[in-house]
This record gives C-alpha cells, sequence and structure tokens, in this order.
C-alpha cells in the first residue's frame, strides 16, 4: 500500500479542475478533480490541509485518494 503524505493546497482552479499541493517535506504535486475523494463536486480550497498518496506520472509527481483533514472547510475560498 502506498505511503499516505500531507500536505496544503497552494492552489486549486475551479474551472480548470486541476492544482497543485504542497506536500510537507517535498515538492510540490499536481492535483487534478478526479483524484479527490467524496461525492458531489470535487474541489479543494487554498490552504486546505489534504493528505493523499503521492503517484509518478510522465509530467512529475501527482497526487491520488486525496481526502480532507477538516472536512468543514478550511482554508480560504468557498466550501461549497
Amino acid at each position: 500500500m502506498a505511503e499516505r503524505v500531507t500536505g496544503s493546497v497552494k492552489w486549486f482552479n475551479r474551472e480548470k479542475g486541476y492544482g497543485f499541493i504542497a506536500r510537507e517535506g517535498g515538492d510540490d504535486v499536481f492535483v487534478h478533480y478526479s483524484a479527490i475523494e467524496g461525492a458531489g463536486f470535487r474541489n479543494l480550497n487554498e490552504g486546505e490541509e489534504v493528505e493523499f498518496t503521492v503517484e509518478s506520472s510522465p509530467k512529475g509527481p501527482q497526487a491520488a485518494n486525496v481526502v480532507r483533514l477538516n472536512p468543514n472547510g478550511g482554508g480560504r475560498g468557498f466550501g461549497y
């Protein structure tokens, strides 16, 4: 099983469905909306704390199985 790491959302573009997570002790990681766990509209807010696994992709590290550490929002932005 892949190791889970934590980080905070650096930025996330809701219209395009992707962004980057600043992970603790490592490089920033690309995140696509399809990697976010949960029902409904999947997005992340800047500054939100998340936990995820890191997978390799041709363009570099990519987040997978992303879950919010504070499901009630967190970070800056709108929690809808």
